[in-house]
């Protein structure tokens, strides 16, 4: 069973940073694309970032290239998103979500975590 628990989420100011983590288990995580997702208040799901399978290749949202930076360990079968300069803007729920297809470069959604909330308020 696939499984995607995300951790590190809280309140911080804005200019402040965080690094989210995704542990997964229950499938071969080194040959899947990995995406953090998010949902501000209000709104819809919004794709934030992707890791390739291969771990060199990335892409971000507009929105957050360059404060954000998403990176894998797939010895601890965990993703992370780091996030910097964070604002006011970036508050919402962030989920991870695992390719539904190995070894596919596209970013896809087959399955998710329960979420973890970032606050960004002074």
């Amino acid at each position: 069973e696939v499984q995607l628990v995300e951790s590190g989420g809280g309140l911080v100011q804005p200019g402040g940073s965080l690094r989210l983590s995704c542990a997964a288990s229950g499938f071969t995580f080194g040959i899947y694309a990995m995406s953090w997702v998010r949902q501000r208040p209000g709104k819809g799901l919004q794709w934030v970032s992707t890791m390739y399978n291969g771990g060199s290749s990335t892409s971000y949202a507009d929105s957050v290239k360059d404060r954000f930076t998403v990176s894998r360990d797939n010895t601890k079968n965990t993703v992370y998103l780091q996030m910097n300069s964070l604002q006011p803007e970036d508050t919402a729920v962030y989920y991870c979500a695992k390719n539904p297809v190995p070894y596919d470069d596209r970013p896809r959604f087959g399955s998710w975590g329960q979420g973890t909330q970032v606050t960004v308020s002074s």
